[in-house]
């Protein structure tokens, strides 16, 4: 998966860039990431529903995993708000002095974006009512609680795209483009893996795993 990941961003890059088959390294990345993904959601459903593989201890041990994992995503997106910060609050000369840059027209914070917020809030409170209902043992609560944070989720996804392809600037605009979809396409990219994690815990949901 990691050599997958890499794989495809030198193909991401590249084909940002223009270079000759940048695109087909890009999906040739896409395809080899999406068949770990695969393999590894099917080897943990067979070890935890079928086998009985997930003891305490090993339980113990995804837990511990998963707040290493959280404590290194707190890092990557202090990183990108210390470059927002920084670049914003001290304006560069080369920039004008002066933040947004001259030239670059902002989004309306009170459109999109406010809309996005919203919906990921109410994900979040989905998901939250989907998790208490499992623990409770109520099935139905579960579903639908699961079910509304996925929709959300890609309603969101999609207004991420539609808001991208209207913005009136892009990444190599100074340092607003590229601190602006740095920050926003490292968040996008994480609702997009994260809605795979949910889905695959939603159809575990609908085939009473």
């Amino acid at each position: 998966v990691s050599f997958s990941l890499l794989t495809m961003a030198i193909g991401a890059v590249m084909y940002m860039h223009g270079y000759y088959n940048g695109g087909l390294l890009l999906s040739l990345g896409f395809i080899l990431t999406a068949s770990g993904m695969s393999l590894w959601f099917r080897d943990v459903i067979t070890e935890g529903t079928y086998l009985g593989d997930h003891t305490k201890q090993v339980q113990k041990g995804l837990q511990i995993g998963i707040l290493l994992f959280i404590v290194s995503e707190i890092f990557a997106f202090l990183s990108v708000f210390w470059a927002f910060f920084h670049s914003s609050l001290s304006p560069a000369i080369e920039i004008g002095g002066v933040w947004p840059p001259q030239g670059i027209t902002p989004l309306d914070p009170f459109a999109i974006p406010l809309l996005n917020t919203i919906l990921l809030v109410s994900s979040g409170a989905f998901v939250t009512y989907g998790h208490h209902a499992l623990i409770q043992g109520d099935r139905r609560g579960a579903i639908i609680g699961t079910f509304l944070t996925i929709l959300f989720a890609v309603i969101f996804t999609i207004l991420q795209y539609y808001e991208y392809s209207e913005a009136a600037f892009t990444m190599s605009d100074s340092v607003y483009g590229s601190s602006f979809y740095a920050s926003t396409g490292l968040h996008g990219l994480h609702v997009l893996v994260g809605t795979i994690f949910i889905l695959v815990g939603f159809l575990r949901l609908i085939n009473y795993h």
